[in-house]
């Protein structure tokens, strides 16, 4: 079966749609980049690369990763932001791609839920990218709820991803979420049809 990315901006609603997916292929392999993430950040080798790259600035006294300060450095500063990204895109790069060939002889589907699939070459190993996009409006206002910030830092933390059109045109498919998740469970189900019903090869 085939190994499907599943990405789009912050906030435009990734994670509810996997969670539809979910309901429908209860069987399937999902894989979440955000999680990974949170994991990686809790490892002591991580932690020196971000200390040797970040400085101190970052943690506690008790040795804490401060991750609200850490987010606030790479959205205010491009060159930190890939500094950090140098540190765990490998890492989480490795991992997914691990799953996805272990699964690729599976009767059942892979999902990787990956907000920066294209920023970092992930369509390539994907048979098919989903975008899950919504409106800057509506956008602006889920990240603001979510995250607790202002509306010039959410706007910040907009800007500094791959725009939005961009990922549009370079997917497979686009689901629009800009309603409730009755509307995003309608595209789940619709998609799942589609897919269930093609003829997947071995890549």
């Amino acid at each position: 079966m085939p190994a499907i990315g599943i990405t789009g901006g912050i906030s435009t609603g990734k994670s509810t749609f996997c969670e539809c997916l979910r309901e429908m292929l209860p069987a399937a392999k999902f894989f979440n980049a955000d999680e990974a993430v949170h994991f990686l950040l809790n490892l002591s080798e991580v932690k020196r690369e971000i200390r040797a790259e970040f400085s101190k600035q970052v943690f506690s006294r008790d040795g804490d990763l401060n991750r609200a300060d850490l987010r606030a450095i790479v959205f205010a500063d491009a060159t930190k932001k890939r500094a950090l990204e140098r540190i765990l895109h490998p890492r989480i790069r490795r991992q997914w791609t691990k799953e996805a060939k272990e699964y690729h002889n599976s009767p059942n589907f892979f999902f990787a839920d990956i907000p920066l699939l294209y920023e970092t070459g992930g369509e390539t190993l994907c048979d098919r990218v989903v975008v899950v996009a919504s409106s800057q409006k509506v956008q602006l206002v889920r990240l603001r709820k979510r995250m607790l910030v202002r509306s010039a830092e959410a706007k910040q933390m907009i800007k500094s991803q791959m725009p939005l059109e961009e990922k549009i045109k370079r997917a497979d498919h686009v689901v629009w979420n800009n309603g409730d998740r009755t509307s995003l469970m309608a595209q789940a189900r619709f998609l799942v049809r589609l897919w269930q019903g093609q003829t997947w090869t071995k890549r």
